[in-house]
């Protein structure tokens, strides 16, 4: 490769990434404007994050998603572990049809469906249908990691750990889950994300009276985008970040499935 074509490379990297990191650093920068119309910048202030923390409605939208999402990752990380590892093993033709599914199908169908589903035994429409929605669709996206892992993963030491006299479930606690951790905590952190970013599907199964961020946001912005959003995206996105940091902490081999 010559000099001309790896700047060229570069050029087209670089603008890439600026197209898709700019929107999120014009975010954080007009969290911190000192106006309502994120038209121009007037000066700094952080009095939009003190007006967030008396914002009522917003916190508890906040708090509702954030305990939706720590409920789904959970839940979707524990069944999707399973899936994972059930479709290495014993891949057939039904499973990944059920497993998959949620992925493949268009969300404004899924939230449709859920909804009838809910309606049709009599469910209330509220947290509770909102967290079990979000739990279908998010077992897909960790059976996929976790499946990934599991691919990658050495099945020798698995059957030296039964020749040593271990149980599956031992084998699997001592050898294959440390293997594969990496992957399910990738799982676990997609699942978070998916939940708490999701707004077709929440849209359909939360009823009249629960509110996640998704949809507190959008009721505000169909008036206009005030700082006021902008600094809840900030803290969104440094939470984000730390979870990431955090993840890659415990596991190391978390940015990279194929090690």
């Amino acid at each position: 490769m010559n000099r001309r074509s790896a700047a060229a490379i570069t050029a087209a990297a670089v603008a890439g990434y600026a197209f898709l990191y700019a929107p999120l650093a014009v975010v954080v920068i007009f969290s911190f404007n000192d106006s309502k119309i994120n038209a121009e910048w007037v000066g700094f202030t952080t009095a939009w994050y003190a007006k967030l923390m008396r914002n009522a409605a917003m916190l508890t939208a906040a708090g509702n998603s954030l305990l939706i999402a720590l409920v789904t990752s959970l839940a979707a990380t524990t069944l999707g572990t399973m899936a994972g590892f059930a479709l290495h093993r014993r891949p057939g033709r039904v499973l990944p049809v059920l497993v998959f599914a949620p992925i493949a199908m268009p969300e404004i169908l899924m939230g449709v469906a859920l909804l009838m589903f809910f309606v049709l035994i009599n469910l209330t429409l509220g947290l509770l249908s909102i967290t079990l929605a979000h739990i279908a669709f998010c077992i897909g996206y960790v059976a996929i990691v976790v499946r990934s892992r599991l691919a990658g993963s050495d099945e020798s030491l698995v059957e030296a750990a039964r020749d040593c006299g271990a149980t599956p479930w031992l084998a699997f606690r001592h050898v294959t889950l440390p293997l594969i951790l990496p992957g399910v905590i990738a799982g676990a952190l997609m699942a978070f994300t998916l939940s708490i970013d999701d707004f077709v599907i929440t849209f359909f199964t939360a009823g009249a009276t629960a509110s996640t961020l998704p949809l507190q946001i959008y009721s505000m912005v169909k008036t206009t985008v005030t700082p006021e959003v902008n600094a809840i995206s900030t803290l969104l996105l440094l939470l984000t970040l730390v979870l990431i940091t955090a993840a890659a902490k415990i596991a190391p081999g978390i940015l990279s499935f194929s090690e």
